[in-house]
């Protein structure tokens, strides 16, 4: 069975995939960032400045976690897309050849029959 594009799709999941990835490493870059730079003001102990450094700390925390969030739903949703549009596919091609579904059913069977009888 040759595997065709999703009418539709044509940006792909890869182009998605590569973009939240690069958005993570930005996220994870600059929290990492204001970490170091709250971890560096604790050194001059002034407290204004410590209490201004961790406040922007807490608040990127926030923001990177809502985008995480974010971002895990949309790639479930996505998958789950995916999924139900190769179901589809698969079901079609089933009605389309009835013939050719069962002899393919009928060799697998063949084979997970020998695989067991093996043992």
């Amino acid at each position: 069975m040759a595997m065709h594009p999703i009418p539709g799709n044509e940006s792909g999941p890869r182009s998605r995939t590569s973009e939240s990835t690069q958005q993570l490493r930005e996220d994870l870059h600059n929290l990492t960032q204001t970490i170091e730079e709250l971890v560096s003001a604790t050194a001059d102990d002034s407290r204004s400045n410590i209490k201004e450094l961790r406040q922007r700390a807490e608040q990127r925390l926030r923001d990177t976690r809502a985008r995480l969030e974010a971002r895990g739903e949309r790639f479930y949703g996505d998958a789950r897309e995916t999924v139900t549009q190769q179901a589809d596919a698969c079901d079609r091609y089933v009605h389309d050849h009835p013939w050719t579904s069962i002899g393919i059913g009928a060799g697998v069977g063949v084979v997970i029959g020998m695989l067991i009888g093996r043992r």
